[in-house]
Formats: C-alpha cells, structure tokens, sequence
C-alpha cells in the first residue's frame, strides 16, 4: 500500500505549524531573545515528552504501523539527560518536574500507545522532523543567545548517529508513504498531527510568562538607566 502520508502530513498541519510558530516563547527564541531559566525548563519538559514518545515507540516497535518508522537513532532522552546534567547538575533528576501542559503531553501518548498505537506515527512524524529539520538552525540561535561554548547543553540537536540528515528525511518520509494505512484512517494520523502541534504549542505558552517578564525586565532597565544616560549626555555636550 503506497500513499502520500508524508504529503498530507505537511499539507495538513500547515496552519497548526504556523500557529506554533507564533507563539512568543517561539518568535522570541527565532528572533535570538532566549532567557536560559526558560530554556532549561523547556529542556526538561521535552525530556519527559521524549521518554514518553520513545517508550511507546519501543513497545509497539512490531506494530504494522510502527515498525517502518523505528529508528533509534532519532532518540533524543538520552542527548537531553546530557543537556539537563549540563543545566542543573548531576542530581538533575531531583530537580526537574513534568508542566502542566508536559503532563497532558505525556498522557496522551500513554493513551494512544495502549488502545490506538498507530497514532504515534503523527507524533514521531511532528517531534523528529521537526527536529531534524530546523535543529542546526535553532543550535546555532540558543548557542548564541546563551552564550555558550563549544556543543554544552546542546546535545539536543545532534544527531550524531545519523550520517546524512537530508537523506534520512527522504528515506523516514518514504516510509510514511508506505505504511499499512488504510485510505480511510489516513485523516485520524493527520488529526492526531494536529494534537500533537496543539500539546507542544500548550508547553511553549506555558513558557510565554518568562518571556514576558523578560521583557519588562528589560524595559524597566531602560527606563531606570534613562536619567543617568541623560545625564552623561548633557555633561558631555558643556
């Protein structure tokens, strides 16, 4: 059975994409304004989403469905675990807690692993992708935002077992195109796509607060320094 999944899958979770990127956590890591408490908890949330993903992908790694598209080395928990022991230190585990919208995350694939497995098809689809696709760009963002040296707290995205990403992607959505899916069930992965959009975009919402006290912060600063900047200004022009 050969379709156009891949296809369908893009086409059909453009807006939901679009409304991702927009939200201002999002549009404020593209534009290079990171705040790094924000981005350790966005670490580790997505742990907890991975180890979710991954552990159901691992169990139903027989799955007609599932099989096609096993491939460890997209894993991300352990390049995160070397990330959250970058960002809090070797007792990270004792430090870090699912979100709320994390929680809601995780749930979900728990849900679909037990009762309807070739769901997680969207959701390996929309994480590793996704990924692979704009992980450089966004390495080289937070590295810069951040500060930081050489690959620390960045092993997120590298995936260092996979040779050529352009390929990989070929090969990942010619599979998509050639899993057992029924006609009829291809618009369930294609919604269950845009649930998985709608739970990340939750857990970057989540994170919008840090981005605006962020720049409050920044405001305020400005507006405290303003007297003194005037001043220097005015002493300068005698």
């Amino acid at each position: 059975m050969v379709s156009n999944l891949a296809t369908q899958l893009r086409e059909g979770t453009s807006k939901s994409h679009s409304m991702a990127e927009n939200v201002s956590f999002v549009k404020s890591f593209l534009g290079g304004v990171i705040d790094k408490e924000s981005y350790k908890t966005m670490v580790s949330n997505l742990y907890f989403v991975y180890v979710a993903i991954e552990e159901a992908m691992e169990k139903n790694q027989k799955h007609e469905c599932i099989e096609p598209i096993f491939y460890k080395e997209l894993n991300r928990t352990e390049s995160l675990e070397q990330d959250l022991n970058f960002y809090y230190g070797e007792n990270w585990r004792e430090k870090i807690s699912p979100s709320p919208a994390t929680e809601d995350y995780v749930n979900r694939i728990k849900t679909i692993s037990e009762s309807k497995p070739e769901l997680l098809v969207a959701h390996a689809y929309t994480r590793y992708l996704g990924d692979l696709s704009g992980g450089q760009i966004l390495k080289n963002i937070a590295k810069r935002a951040m500060n930081l040296k050489g690959n620390e707290g960045l092993a997120f995205y590298d995936f260092t077992q996979i040779k050529d990403e352009q390929e990989f992607k070929t090969n990942y959505k010619q599979a998509l195109d050639n899993l057992p899916i029924p006609s009829q069930d291809t618009g369930k992965i294609i919604a269950e796509a845009n649930v998985s959009f709608n739970l990340n975009m939750k857990m970057f919402q989540e994170l919008e607060a840090s981005f605006i006290k962020i720049f409050a912060s920044v405001v305020i600063n400005f507006f405290k320094s303003l007297p003194e900047k005037l001043n220097i200004k005015t002493s300068e022009a005698k």
